[in-house]
């Protein structure tokens, strides 16, 4: 199979140069592209220097803007997308390939001791559960960039990825949505050579509303129907204690069934939307 290795890379320096000679020397026959996404270090120049074929980016976009600039250049018929940063082991690569025949998206799935630290070993399992309930299928890392894609399928969906670092959690929901097939292949990840671009503290509610808006433009009545319900409980409780005490029927109750009616209905306008969207994904070409 023709495969090419995509690393998206902002300043890392430190790291890159070893990565892609890794790569070079255990898979010589791969295709390495690396995107230096407005690097302000020589990332670009040790890429280039230890074999990869570089595209630069003039200024910083972002990871997922990184991702999609490697695919489109990308030659091969299977496209393998790591980190930069010396987490993601190059032997591994083999593993996850071995899969991409049978599989339409193959993804590397760390263990809780991967995890940087205790804050995201949490968040982590609780995007994966969101996740898992959304998409109706059990995603044991939702944030992991060390994955394989074919191609020609890939490109359907690019126009649906963010340029921020959400691009994993988008095309894993994107492939579900689209009845495609997922394998989750454990790995190991090490420790970053540099300093984290993520900040939990600053980055975690950020994530999660992603996460939420990511969940209803794939699966939007996963999330309207459980808002619709609770309006529609907590309206029946309240009458039912107001009945039994006023023997009335309040403005406050009528406010929350209409409040879960109209919830219901907006979900349902929201899943049509959806529905185009991919009807409009299944109508492109496949790219070759």
């Amino acid at each position: 199979m023709k495969v090419s290795v995509v690393i998206p890379a902002y300043n890392e320096e430190g790291a890159i140069g070893s990565t892609v000679s890794r790569i070079k020397e255990m898979y010589p026959e791969y295709e390495i592209v690396v995107v230096d996404d407005g690097s302000t270090d020589r990332t670009g120049e040790r890429a280039k220097n230890a074999g990869a074929r570089v595209v630069v980016h003039p200024y910083n976009i972002g990871n997922g803007a990184a991702v999609k600039t490697g695919i489109r250049n990308a030659r091969g018929d299977f496209v393998v997308l790591m980190d930069g940063d010396g987490q993601h082991a190059p032997e591994d690569i083999a593993k996850l390939l071995k899969h991409a025949g049978e599989y339409d998206l193959v993804v590397g799935a760390r263990s809780a001791a991967s995890q940087a630290s205790v804050q995201r070993r949490i968040a982590n399992w609780l995007y994966n559960r969101l996740a898992s309930y959304v998409g109706k299928f059990p995603i044991k890392d939702l944030t992991s960039g060390f994955r394989v894609f074919r191609r020609a399928t890939v490109m359907r969906y690019l126009y649906l990825f963010p340029n921020t670092f959400s691009y994993p959690t988008t095309s894993t929901l994107a492939y579900l949505r689209s009845g495609l097939t997922i394998k989750y292949v454990p790995i190991t990840a090490k420790a970053r050579i540099g300093k984290s671009k993520i900040k939990i503290l600053q980055d975690g509610s950020r994530f999660v509303i992603i996460i939420i808006k990511i969940a209803t433009l794939f699966s939007p009545l996963r999330i309207f129907i459980p808002l619709s319900l609770f309006f529609f409980l907590v309206g029946l409780g309240y009458y039912s204690y107001t009945f039994m005490t006023q023997h009335r029927f309040t403005n406050m109750s009528a406010l929350l069934f209409i409040n879960g009616m109209i919830v219901f209905l907006m979900g349902l306008i929201s899943e049509q939307i959806t529905q185009m969207r991919y009807d409009r994904v299944e109508d492109r070409p496949e790219a070759h």
